[in-house]
């Protein structure tokens, strides 16, 4: 009897300077972040790409600046920076696009953890940034796209949302209570703070975050009072330290502090780790009792109340918690009575919904029932959707005028 294949998710924690990549499968207790070098914990992979002269071979990483500095390799470094800047480089005397080069050096990356016995096939695949704009997105689904992964295989998310994931993934007596997160980069420290309502069903999570501060003097001591500040009367289980600026032994007063009733973690990786849980969740859609309301997350569900079947039942445009760069609903509809749709918007931990209805301004004269309306409601915003309804005539009986009417609904 053959062994059923087991799900196979990849997570990647992108920014301009590096990428980490992490796998797992449900079988694994936790993911596996993959290092370039064999028995080391250094799991950055610098954005940075190399081609052998007169040789069609190509290097990422670290093993291209390497190899730049001993051999025939022409190396190319802030890849992801030039790829957002459109920008083209030439090689030997050829030109290539910025956005070619990245897609190939995340095929190189995607061979990495192959190369340690792991599935040629990936079911799902989530990048993970610090923030998110429509440019990334547009331009990390084009890169994904060229990957060959289908809609359903490739998700982004920022960093918030891959530290909600990680952390409800944990023992549950490391979130019983809120979770922080200090992430220490570039001499700024930035803290989050994770709060459940578990009033709510499902679970509304939140993430706190603090404006980071620059840490200029003693370490130690201002690494204590940001602690203080973030902590405040909140009950903390478990805290997580993130980033290059924690190397080193130079917390001597403030771990007493950080470790004073929870649990504290330190690693580079909890948002590929991260982004691999989110796969995970996502592929399943099952016994996931949290919703998380993010920057990025839309704010309110968008309905609209059909006849189907005899029987009168709402029909979801948008979905809150959902993250609004990459929803659109739609729906066609035979348009009954008034020239007038109604829609319903409600906050996901509400009871209660708003009707809003739009007049259909200069609608021609049919008779009831004779009028095909396509409805698309596309997100602006994670507070903003915009509508657009389009006469779609009856057949050939009435023919289609195309008129279309639009409006901008918030809650």
């Amino acid at each position: 009897m053959e062994t059923a294949k087991q799900p196979y998710f990849l997570g990647i924690d992108l920014n301009e300077r590096y990428a980490m990549i992490s796998f797992y499968q449900l079988n694994m207790k936790e993911p596996e972040t993959v290092s370039m070098i064999a028995g080391s914990e250094i799991y950055q992979i610098p954005m940075v790409i190399g081609k052998k002269k007169n040789i069609g071979q190509w290097y990422i990483g670290d093993e291209a600046r390497k190899l730049a500095k001993t051999s025939d390799v022409v190396c190319i470094d802030e890849l992801w920076r030039r790829t957002r800047n459109h920008d083209k480089i030439e090689i030997e005397g050829e030109e290539y696009q910025a956005e070619d080069l990245f897609i190939l050096y995340m095929k190189k990356l995607f061979l990495l953890p192959q190369k340690l016995g792991n599935p040629s096939y990936c079911d799902r695949l989530v990048v993970t940034m610090e923030h998110l704009d429509r440019e990334c997105m547009d331009l990390l689904w084009n890169v994904s796209a060229k990957l060959n992964l289908k809609k359903e295989q490739f998700m982004v998310l920022d960093h918030k949302e891959s530290f909600y994931y990680f952390a409800l993934n944990q023992k549950p007596e490391l979130f019983f209570h809120d979770v922080v997160l200090f992430e220490y980069e570039t001499e700024v420290m930035k803290s989050y703070r994770l709060e459940r309502n578990i009033h709510t069903t499902p679970q509304l999570i939140t993430i706190l975050e603090r404006d980071g501060k620059s840490m200029e003097g003693d370490r130690d001591l201002e690494f204590i009072d940001i602690m203080q500040d973030t902590f405040g009367k909140h009950m903390i289980s478990s805290v997580y330290l993130v980033g290059d600026g924690f190397d080193g032994q130079w917390m001597k007063a403030s771990l007493p502090v950080l470790c004073r009733g929870r649990r504290a973690f330190m690693g580079k990786n909890l948002f590929s780790k991260g982004a691999c849980y989110a796969a995970a969740v996502c592929q399943m859609q099952e016994n996931w009792p949290y919703i998380y309301m993010g920057e990025n997350e839309m704010k309110f569900n968008l309905r609209v109340k059909v006849l189907h079947h005899g029987k009168m039942e709402f029909y979801d445009l948008i979905t809150a918690g959902k993250n609004w760069f990459e929803i659109k609903g739609e729906c066609e509809v035979i348009l009954s009575g008034s020239h007038e749709i109604n829609f319903w918007k409600q906050l996901p931990h509400s009871r209660e919904a708003k009707i809003e209805t739009l007049e259909l301004t200069d609608f021609p004269e049919r008779p009831d029932r004779t009028t095909r309306l396509r409805i698309v409601a596309k997100p602006v915003s994670d507070e903003e959707v915009e509508i657009e309804i389009k006469d779609m005539g009856f057949g050939e009986i009435f023919r289609a005028t195309d008129k279309v009417w639009k409006y901008k609904m918030s809650m």
